[in-house]
């Protein structure tokens, strides 16, 4: 009785475990995340659902890298706000990351970049998780974007 007891309780175990070793933002960022929806405010002050695609990857060392492609490159050209992230409707940039759990932000700090002015500087962003979903959204009052990603 005692092994079945035991046989019974390992995936009970193994499962908290799993939720255990998850329980942290930085655990719950660690992976790759696909692109749902990029929200900013057109001209008119309505939000706007750009069409593109991409992929948010975080490593648990502390490493990150993101690429989005635009549906529409000309139309969506413009920068969402004072700072330039994306060329010719790509955006791709890679390097490393900290994370400040008690106010929900993670910096970014920009190794390499096909914008080239983003290389060096530290990017805030504030996240929080919506289920199964990471919403992403710049900590500079003067931009409004929000990024929607999935895990893969």
């Amino acid at each position: 009785m005692k092994r079945w007891f035991c046989a019974a309780l390992l995936p009970l175990t193994l499962s908290l475990l799993s939720v255990r070793a998850q329980s942290t933002d930085h655990d719950r960022l660690v992976g790759a995340w696909k692109l749902l929806a990029l929200e900013q405010p057109g001209p008119d002050g309505k939000v706007n659902t750009r069409t593109c695609c991409g992929m948010f990857v975080f490593t648990r060392d502390g490493h990150l890298s993101v690429q989005v492609m635009e549906g529409d490159a000309k139309a969506n050209a413009a920068p969402a706000g004072p700072q330039q992230y994306s060329q010719g409707g790509y955006e791709a940039s890679y390097g490393s990351y900290v994370v400040d759990e008690k106010n929900h932000i993670f910096t970014f700090h920009v190794d390499g970049a096909l914008v080239k002015t983003l290389i060096g500087k530290d990017l805030p962003r504030r996240y929080t998780f919506e289920g199964d979903r990471l919403i992403v959204q710049s900590t500079e009052p003067d931009e409004h974007w929000r990024v929607v990603w999935i895990r893969y």
